[in-house]
């Protein structure tokens, strides 16, 4: 089935921010790219639909992209596929497209059935080299690869490689034959937005939390993540993408429905000019009174689009490598201002629930996934508990 995109009133299923192909924290194939490769990933959407279109992001791109082939289908376990639910992708009515050096892409629209929480994965075919992708470091959730076109392949075992990134996906969008509803959150920042430190293939992301928190308040909404890990608020990063000024509009204020927005990054502007390592580059000392114009900016930004923007206070981050008494110092009083100015429509207080209540600079042990200022599984649930479903 084909169906015009146009005639649709697509909603968000699910979301990741496109980075600049780099080495990543985990092994990935974002430098080499893929040639006469089909690469399968597994995403969980938000909402329903029984239609459903994919984005595919070329941005960082230095060439035009071909894609030969796509398909979207129901997960099985793995690399397996639901049987029978394999929809292959058309793309203006052709089985492969072109997408331009810094373009997008959607597919045209499918029929497929999914409810919230449901887990797709979506099969790209590559028939000649790529060049460098386009993808999001942190996923999470394996990614995996075969060679050859294996766009409706069942037998998971065909797809002998893995990485725990997303390449060149950028969304999957789905519709049920209503109007765009204004339902949907975005959890927008670093690495702690991203779920670091998370469970692989658990779906225990920050975002995921929340989902689920509201489904079980009785205020199901479509919650999506545009956390990435390194982030930072006012600098642009070659490992860890563009500065979340840069990327607000994209990845938050552009998404179909959003109605809101859950903001929490900051730390690596902090951190990054206290430790003396090339990743960590730039690494400019930012002054308390920048990052406050940073958020003020995103602030004023949301508020002009008519989104509500909810203000995270920056979590503990004793016995880190960010820490020093004059990191301790901006993070106590960026805080303040957020806890206390008024500037953001509401405020999730994250440092206080996920602070050690012996030492409140540090993380509570049981939240702390081990390296000091990333929080593990129950300290994402906790984080989620945090988001009073009110100010949404």
């Amino acid at each position: 089935m084909s169906t015009d995109p146009h005639s649709v009133s697509w909603q968000a299923g699910w979301a990741a921010a496109v980075q600049r192909p780099s080495a990543g924290f985990h092994k990935n194939w974002a430098e080499e790219g893929f040639d006469g490769q089909t690469v399968r990933q597994r995403v969980r959407v938000t909402g329903a639909g029984t239609l459903a279109r994919i984005k595919l992001s070329n941005r960082y791109g230095t060439a035009p992209l071909e894609v030969s082939g796509a398909s979207l289908a129901r997960a099985g376990q793995g690399a397996a596929v639901a049987a029978g639910s394999v929809r292959r992708l058309a793309f203006g009515g052709a089985e492969s497209v072109r997408i331009p050096a810094g373009g997008e892409v959607y597919s045209d629209a499918t029929e497929l059935t999914a409810a919230a929480s449901d887990t797709l994965t979506v099969s790209l075919y590559f028939a000649r080299p790529t060049g460098p992708a386009t993808f999001h470091a942190q996923a999470w959730a394996t990614a995996y690869r075969a060679a050859g076109e294996q766009l409706g392949e069942a037998d998971p075992a065909v797809f002998g490689e893995t990485t725990v990134s997303w390449y060149y996906l950028a969304a999957v969008e789905l519709a049920d034959g209503g109007p765009v509803a204004r339902d949907t959150v975005v959890l927008f920042g670093d690495s702690i937005i991203d779920g670091f430190g998370s469970t692989v293939d658990a779906d225990r992301r920050p975002s995921d939390a929340l989902a689920d928190h509201l489904a079980a308040a009785g205020r199901p909404l479509r919650v999506l993540n545009a956390g990435i890990g390194g982030n930072l608020l006012l600098s642009d990063s070659p490992w860890f993408g563009e500065r979340a000024g840069a990327r607000f509009r994209r990845d938050v204020l552009d998404v179909p429905g959003v109605r809101s927005v859950v903001v929490l990054v900051g730390l690596n502007d902090i951190g990054f000019s206290e430790v003396d390592l090339p990743t960590y580059k730039p690494a400019p000392d930012r002054t308390t009174e920048e990052l406050l114009a940073g958020y003020r900016d995103m602030i004023d930004r949301a508020h002009a689009a008519g989104v509500r923007i909810i203000g995270g206070t920056i979590l503990p981050f004793k016995g880190s490598e960010y820490h020093t008494p004059a990191a301790e110092a901006k993070r106590r009083a960026v805080n303040a201002w957020i806890r206390t100015s008024g500037a953001f429509d509401a405020v999730a207080d994250f440092a206080a629930v996920m602070a050690d209540p012996d030492d409140p600079d540090a993380l509570a042990p049981a939240y702390d996934s081990g390296d000091r200022k990333h929080p593990g599984d129950d300290g994402y649930r906790v984080m989620a508990g945090a988001i009073d479903p009110a100010a949404l």
